[in-house]
């Protein structure tokens, strides 16, 4: 009788942390397949057989399990497709003694042995068992050791005002490891405190530097990678306004120590921009619908990203230019919105213009002297006939507060479209308007 043996279909599985030196025609990566194929050769006369497909995760941590071409090696564990998992060392599988626990228990309940060449064990004995979990817990160990060196040497270095790394500021290139100003970035950053400093809101502040084009940083990475800078947003901005890195300072767990770069912002404006900011947001907005006029405000909508407008205001050569702005242009960097910031002034007298025709009509007359009455029993129709035929009077004479309640009141909804304005109005809300005649006629007696 001849004895056929089946065949073990073995599954090899190599990882590198970093991308370092993967570019090599033999790479960290091709020396660990290497070593396991002849593991695999060397139990041929058991059956053992590799598969044709590579397991290779290279510049992913073991510090988890999010690495594709593991996910990709236990789908097929799930379809059944492995017998044996062959590693070079056992933290290529894993670091995390928690995580390597889940791996071991999903290989056993699916009938998978696990084997690291060159520790000499396989997790189908109890001594096997043992001895796995004996090494990764050193791994793990070890791990945790390497952690506490890397962060001990990150808070010496900066202690000494190095700049560890990471992704370049805007404001600064880096050359020989080092901060350097650029300067061209550099001016947009002194434009942007400067400009916080006189309008103290940062909604008004990126409308305005939005309009100029003031983007985030463009840069190529280690790996030639070209990353486009986008429009800045609100949240960009605010962690720009807080970065002491501009101060020429580093900071380490909310220390700060002085910096081997360049400062870009001068002590006395960055502490005036901080004396801004104390302040509430709510607070400074609080501020700001007292001091500029937004009647419109909480009525409009931008047709085209579908988003509420918010008010903005800028000063120019001593002159308030005020628009409405998308908030997701604000927000969401939206550069497709086919509206886009539009002005106050021109808006508004066309909302003005519809409500003069509407208010003229026999019913809006009716309605309002019905509930003027009520706040003024001598006021007669003849009056109120006048005051809505010419709005624009009783308008320019309310304060920018009663005219917001007024729209409110007298408008649902303003759509802006590309092409057009669509304006759904309320004359069932007459009382607001009412109340501003018979104010206004106190006044003039």
């Amino acid at each position: 009788m001849i004895h056929i043996k089946r065949k073990i279909r073995c599954a090899i599985y190599t990882r590198k942390s970093h991308e370092d030196g993967l570019e090599q025609e033999f790479n960290s990566l091709d020396a660990q397949y290497e070593a396991c194929t002849a593991y695999i050769q060397s139990q041929r006369s058991e059956g053992w057989m590799a598969l044709p497909d590579r397991y290779d995760d290279g510049g992913f941590s073991g510090g988890n399990i999010e690495r594709p071409a593991l996910k990709r090696l236990l789908k097929d564990i799930d379809n059944g497709l492995v017998d044996v998992i062959i590693v070079y060392k056992i933290d290529r599988m894993s670091r995390s003694l928690y995580d390597f626990v889940k791996l071991m228990d999903a290989f056993e309940k699916r009938g998978v042995t696990f084997v690291s060449v060159t520790q000499h064990f396989n997790t189908t004995t109890p001594m096997g068992k043992l001895t796995l979990n004996i090494l990764l817990s050193f791994a793990q160990f070890e791990r945790e050791i390497t952690g506490e060196r890397i962060r001990d040497k990150l808070a010496a270095s900066k202690k000494k005002g190095m700049w560890m790394g990471g992704t370049p500021p805007l404001g600064y290139d880096v050359k020989d490891r080092k901060l350097v100003v650029n300067e061209q970035e550099a001016e947009m950053i002194r434009h942007i405190f400067q400009r916080f400093a006189v309008l103290q809101s940062i909604t008004s502040l990126v409308a305005e530097i939005r309009e100029r084009g003031f983007r985030t940083k463009t840069y190529t990475s280690k790996t030639e990678r070209v990353r486009e800078g986008r429009l800045m947003d609100k949240g960009f901005v605010y962690r720009l306004l807080n970065n002491r890195l501009y101060l020429g300072e580093i900071t380490h767990h909310e220390q700060c120590y002085p910096g081997l770069h360049a400062a870009i912002i001068e002590r006395s404006l960055w502490d005036k921009v901080h004396a801004v900011m104390k302040e509430s947001p709510r607070t400074r907005a609080n501020m700001t619908r007292r001091e500029i006029s937004a009647p419109l405000r909480g009525v409009m909508r931008c047709a085209g990203c579908d988003s509420g407008m918010t008010p903005s205001s800028t000063r120019r050569r001593g002159k308030l230019y005020r628009y409405y702005v998308p908030n997701n242009h604000l927000k969401k960097s939206c550069l497709t919105c086919p509206v886009g910031s539009i002005s106050a002034g021109e808006i508004e007298e066309i909302v003005l213009q519809q409500l003069q025709g509407a208010l003229q009509s026999p019913d809006a007359i009716v309605q309002t002297w019905e509930a003027a009455v009520a706040h003024d029993p001598r006021i007669t129709e003849h009056e109120i006939r006048a005051a809505l035929g010419n709005i624009r009077t009783l308008w320019d004479d309310l304060f920018p507060a009663e005219q917001e309640r007024l729209i409110k009141s007298l408008t649902q909804s303003v759509t802006i479209h590309p092409d057009r304005v669509d304006i759904m109005l309320n004359l069932q809300g007459m009382d607001e308007l009412a109340r501003s005649i018979c104010k206004r006629r106190e006044v003039a007696a």
